[in-house]
């Protein structure tokens, strides 16, 4: 068996010494990738797989290795924190055969085939509806899904905190290039109240750069802020106190969970964009009185159909907005800086804004629907986004707007 796997190595490696991608056509430069990714996909299963073979014999005490993801490490080529998660996978695989035969095909990357696995180990029988998802949506759509599995499953959500904030940590360092780096692990709500602090001054620079011309990646503006940030954070107000900035979260919680003080049989306990948190995460949150904190209850007031006359969205249907899509409507977009709210029917049409017929789309997809046609595919929530060719397109179910009865 080993002797084949050389093989393939050598083969492999013969393929790339002559590979010149400036030979190839768009198209086939775009299945190049394609193939590459799937085989890249296959090898770092079956890396999992044998190195948590591996892990269970004593070739790393042998080698005096501190631990089998030391030695791991060591011989990949990779960081500690990245061997532990290859042996967890591996070790999770080899009792998942669904979620391994996947995996083997090369239809999962090694991100996706660890919250899979992580998930489908709770939850056995997820695995196909997980493995769907990973088919058809973004990474950040799977570790929301993953996520929710794990809650509903009856994850101790409670002491999934305490785990958590007892192992939190800020790490800082300058890598070989002189670039500096700067990592931090911790509670999502934590990291929720960082993130919105840095959303308007992120914005900000964006803005900015667009006006003069400048573009540059979101992760840019992203450091940008954090670094005016840290310098304004102990800048007094008039009144000579520091002022923290004004942030908001969105909590979702199912009422008959806030009031037993625990959700049960699949209730919801999330920050939203963040995932399931725990009940205690939500008292303290709304016990702070900063960030402001705006809560869903699904047996609250009813947003979903309130309607006024104006062109944009009242504050309860902004809630119900950033609740329903903490990223961008489009299935497989992970977007969720600059996001637009889009009247599915155009506003100068009705003149009315009703929750029901509004969607928030990233700047990308807001500019293929207002110039190209493309459209969301009727619904609520994630969803299709599709050309106008597409049978699935909502022309070709809508009316003519004079034979449209009343919304």
């Amino acid at each position: 068996m080993c002797g084949r796997l050389a093989e393939l190595r050598q083969a492999m490696a013969a393929y790339a010494a002559g590979f010149d991608a400036g030979l190839l056509t768009g198209d086939d430069a775009a299945r190049a990738r394609d193939h590459a990714a799937a085989i890249e996909h296959v090898a770092a299963t079956l890396k999992a797989l044998a190195a948590a073979r591996v892990a269970e014999g004593p070739r790393w005490r042998d080698g005096g290795g501190r631990s089998a993801a030391h030695e791991l490490a060591a011989a990949t080529g990779t960081s500690v924190r990245d061997a532990r998660d290859t042996l967890e996978l591996g070790r999770r695989l080899a009792e998942q055969p669904e979620v391994s035969a996947a995996a083997r095909r090369g239809e999962l990357s090694a991100a996706q085939s660890r919250l899979v696995s992580g998930a489908a180990g709770v939850d056995p029988a997820a695995a196909a509806r997980l493995l769907e998802r990973a088919g058809d949506g973004s990474l950040a759509e799977l570790r929301e899904e993953a996520a929710a599995t794990k809650a509903r499953a009856g994850v101790d959500l409670e002491a999934r905190r305490r785990s958590i904030h007892a192992r939190r940590g800020l790490r800082a360092w300058t890598d070989a290039e002189g670039a500096w780096h700067l990592a931090a692990t911790g509670n999502p709500d934590a990291g929720a109240q960082i993130m919105a602090a840095l959303a308007p001054l992120t914005d900000r620079r964006f803005h900015q750069a667009r006006r003069e011309g400048r573009r540059e990646p979101p992760a840019a503006y992203g450091f940008d802020a954090l670094v005016e940030l840290a310098r304004t954070a102990h800048q007094p107000g008039p009144d000579g106190r520091c002022r923290p900035a004004p942030v908001k979260l969105l909590v979702r919680v199912d009422l008959d969970a806030f009031l037993r003080g625990v959700p049960v049989g699949g209730e919801t306990c999330e920050l939203v964009g963040y995932g399931p948190v725990s009940m205690s995460t939500v008292h303290d949150l709304l016990a702070t009185g900063n960030p402001v904190v705006a809560a869903v209850l699904t047996r609250a007031r009813a947003l979903v159909g309130v309607a006024h006359l104006g062109r944009q969205p009242t504050a309860h249907q902004r809630s119900a907005l950033e609740w329903l899509y903490p990223a961008c409507a489009a299935r497989g977009c992970a977007a969720q800086a600059h996001l637009q709210t889009d009247h599915r029917i155009d506003w100068a049409e009705t003149h009315f804004t009703v929750l029901d017929l509004l969607d928030v789309l990233c700047a990308h997809h807001h500019r293929l629907k207002t110039t190209e046609g493309w459209a969301l595919v009727p619904g609520v929530g994630k969803r299709a986004f599709v050309a106008p060719i597409d049978p699935r397109h909502p022309r070709h179910e809508r009316p003519p707007p004079g034979q449209r009865g009343p919304a």
